[in-house]
């Protein structure tokens, strides 16, 4: 949970790169519930600013890569 508030923190601060790296990275090493829950969390993100931010693109195939 701690990760998922610093990532939003980060997101209303205009560092939307930073929150995404840092749920991708958990997501790599984590299983089960706790990378679902996280995965969902990027999603999230990813509608609050939209499919237009540069942000989300680069997020998007940072999140593919992470789950396959």
């Amino acid at each position: 949970e701690a990760a998922k508030a610093a990532a939003d923190a980060e997101i209303v601060s205009g560092n939307a790169g930073s929150a995404f790296n840092r749920l991708i990275s958990l997501i790599r090493t984590t299983t089960g519930d706790e990378k679902e829950s996280l995965r969902l969390r990027v999603l999230d993100l990813f509608e609050v600013l939209g499919a237009d931010d540069p942000a989300v693109t680069k997020a998007r195939t940072a999140l593919m890569r992470a789950l396959f």
